[in-house]
């Protein structure tokens, strides 16, 4: 049973087989390391043409369900003119790409960038291929280029006529004296449309797609790593006597840490176990002796950092904002730093806030973080978890102290990333030690290492002080914030510059230490500050005799992305704050990625508490959509996302170590949780401006789930998890 190997994609094969159906292909990466184009002539480095007239479109970005294996084509074919069901996309060559000048601008797959920061470029490689095709048909008909039309796959002069596969070969030949512009929004004849099918989503179910913990080489051997379980400790003694002779093992490897405070991408001191299968590996190290020195977090838990939080947040902090009577005004431009504390004093109607607070929070990716490397003489092979194929070659190369030529990272799929495919040092782990043993290996990272080792969301903590006017509106309102000092900035997105016309702010930080490792999340920093700040809003409004989505609309007047947004909720959502005993809806905006997002919640609690999330309404500006599908798929995906974290998650640090590592007790939202009815609406402004997708329906969320919760049952939801409230 030991030797016995059952992938997902062979239990997929042998299934449909045995079933009678068909039995698909194995598609494993190219070990050449060289760029799969279909055989057809590279019109340039961004596509391929083959006589058949199918076009293969290379995509840098990583595929992890967000839609990047369709968007990137999809722009490349609407300025190409080829018709959809001639597009196929591959992957990458990461090795060329790093070792001609970023040959693809970026390989970098995250903040909702692909489409929004990246299209200019992307659909200039296509229209640059559109006019070279034209220019070769010109060339060999002999006619003027004006009278040469390309379009859907065909190019044409009179009577005369060829396909693009026709000419692709002249074409690759061409230079133009200048390069073409690419459409304006109102010129897509593909861009846009309702019924755009998605590239990867045949290869994912019949099986056929690759990921990380796929991939399979000749003489491959598997590794079990841990490191110190209390982050930035370090490895001691470990005894591979008392394993050695254990069914299946190897070897031990040392993994060596080169920092003092190792980034969440340097390799991490610590131990692997070899073995001939993964689950040997990881039985041999479970039960191997290991001495660690725990270092400076070892008495750290979450209270202690509570009372930290709560010591700094009761007195003055940094001041970060500081606006009289100004909106846009900001600190140190002559203005009176007291000034907004004073209006708040002199105030007869002041609102106070308790503290609001979400904990660390971890990525929990549903494939576990997996790499493989085959390290020889004259050159290194990687397939990794990764959402930026350039930067793990580079971090892959510096581990082993090559130079870039000789190392080959193989782009696969992968099972969610969410931002934790930028914070990981497996592919540095898979490196070492296969240079260490001379063969091929693969590392899989248990549930329990992944949580444990993981780049975690950083907590927050938030309070507010609200002077209101005769009109119930705010006069003054001053915010403190209390975030984690190595990423200062993400305790602050949406607080210093809300959208809210409050003419007297005032908005102060303050930062604590720990020890355990942050990173990127998805929607980072206004997945936490969204909670606080929308539920602060809301407190707001009340208190002022406001309508909270009134409220908004009038302190966002002349705004018009965020007045499309919020006029939408109005008129759409049925909105009420009057539902009756025990039901209750709640809003709340947030802007994430330059895309604001909209949500309106509807909620029911029984007698005893219970909590039934009965729908999710969201309304979505991101000035422009490529593909409608796609940005549903994505708004929905990110909202239950951050609905699993919001009311099931929270790291538990006792001892200065996580407790909670696997989805036993760190607990994912399941089917039977999600919301019955999920709605998206898409408010486009469509006036030059272009926003990410990926990530913005995140951060309403929670907070439009809460507010709700208080129209129900007058409760106050100011700290996650939601289902440890009492209601």
């Amino acid at each position: 049973m030991n030797k016995l190997q059952i992938s997902r994609r062979n239990f997929l094969r042998v299934s449909a087989s045995a079933a009678g159906g068909l039995m698909v292909s194995i598609h494993f990466p190219s070990m050449a390391g060289a760029q799969e184009m279909g055989g057809g002539a590279e019109i340039n480095a961004w596509l391929t043409i083959d006589p058949d007239n199918i076009v293969s479109i290379v995509t840098p970005q990583t595929e992890m369900g967000q839609g990047a294996f369709t968007a990137v084509p999809l722009m490349v074919a609407e300025e190409l003119n080829i018709p959809w069901e001639n597009v196929r996309h591959v992957f990458a060559d990461a090795n060329r790409h790093v070792n001609n000048d970023n040959l693809y601008t970026t390989t970098s797959t995250g903040g909702s960038t692909t489409v929004s920061r990246r299209h200019p470029y992307i659909m200039q490689a296509g229209a640059s291929a559109r006019e070279r095709l034209r220019v070769a048909a010109a060339n060999r008909w002999s006619v003027p280029l004006e009278s040469v039309v390309a379009e859907q796959g065909m190019l044409t002069s009179g009577d005369m006529q060829g396909t693009y596969g026709d000419f692709a070969a002249d074409a690759a030949e061409v230079t133009l004296e200048t390069e073409p512009a690419i459409k304006a929004y109102g010129d897509w004849w593909l861009l846009g449309k309702e019924d755009i099918k998605r590239l990867d989503i045949p290869l994912k179910t019949n099986g056929t797609a690759t990921y990380p913990i796929d991939v399979v080489v000749e003489g491959m051997v598997y590794a079990a790593c841990q490191a110190c379980p209390v982050p930035e400790g370090r490895l001691v003694s470990y005894d591979f006597d008392a394993v050695k002779d254990m069914p299946g093992v190897i070897a031990a490897v040392e993994l060596v840490q080169t920092k003092d405070v190792p980034s969440f991408t340097d390799l991490r001191s610590g131990v692997a176990i070899v073995a001939e299968s993964w689950y040997q590996a990881k039985n041999a190290l479970a039960v191997m002796p290991i001495t660690w020195d725990l270092g400076r977090g070892a008495s750290m838990s979450n209270e202690s950092m509570a009372a930290e939080a709560m010591q700094l947040i009761s007195q003055p902090g940094t001041v970060l904002l500081d606006e009289e009577g100004n909106i846009g005004r900001g600190l140190d431009q002559g203005v009176n730093h007291d000034a907004v504390y004073g209006i708040i004093e002199a105030s007869t109607n002041v609102v106070q806030g308790d503290v609001y607070h979400r904990p660390f929070e971890t990525h929990a990716t549903m494939m576990p973080p997996c790499a493989v490397a085959d390290v020889k003489e004259d050159r290194c092979d990687i397939w990794t978890f990764t959402q930026d194929i350039a930067r793990s070659l580079n971090e892959a190369a510096d581990q082993l102290g090559r130079d870039t030529t000789n190392v080959f990272l193989h782009q696969t799929y992968l099972g969610g990333g969410f931002g934790g495919g930028y914070n990981m040092d497996v592919h540095r782990q898979a490196a070492a030690i296969s240079a260490e043993i001379g063969r091929p290996v693969k590392v899989i990272r248990s549930r329990e290492e992944d949580i444990a080792q993981d780049s975690q969301r950083p907590p927050v903590w938030g309070t507010f002080t609200a002077a209101l006017g005769e009109d119930g509106l705010p006069e003054a309102l001053v915010t403190h914030f209390v975030g984690e000092e190595k990423m200062p900035a993400f305790a602050q997105r949406g607080v210093a510059n809300m959208p809210y016309l409050i003419p007297n702010r005032r908005h102060e930080n303050s930062s604590i230490q720990n020890h355990i490792p942050i990173g990127f999340h998805r929607a980072p920093g206004a997945n936490s500050t969204g909670f606080i700040v929308e539920q602060m809003v809301d407190e707001m409004a009340q208190a002022g005799g406001w309508d909270p989505l009134e409220w908004r609309l009038k302190l966002t007047e002349g705004n018009e992305p965020w007045q499309r947004v919020l006029l939408a909720m109005k008129e759409k959502s049925g909105w009420t704050t009057d539902m009756g005993d025990g039901e209750g809806m709640g809003c709340a905006v947030v802007e994430s990625h330059g895309t604001i997002a909209g949500c309106v919640a509807t909620v029911a609690v029984s007698r005893r508490g219970q909590l039934f999330i009965d729908k999710l309404q969201y309304f979505i500006n991101s000035g422009y959509v490529i593909s409608p599908l796609t940005a549903v798929e994505q708004a929905e995906s990110s909202a239950i996302w951050e609905m699993s974290h919001a009311m099931f998650g929270g790291l538990v640090i006792r001892d200065g170590r996580v407790v909670n590592t696997n989805f036993d007790s760190y607990t994912m939202m399941r089917m039977a949780d999600t919301p019955p009815v999920i709605e998206v609406s898409l408010e486009m402004s469509e006036d030059q401006w272009w926003g990410g997708l990926g990530e913005p329906t995140g951060p309403p969320t929670p907070p439009a789930v809460a507010n709700a919760i208080f129209y129900a049952t007058g409760t106050r939801v100011r700290s996650t998890p939601i289902a440890q409230a009492t209601l």
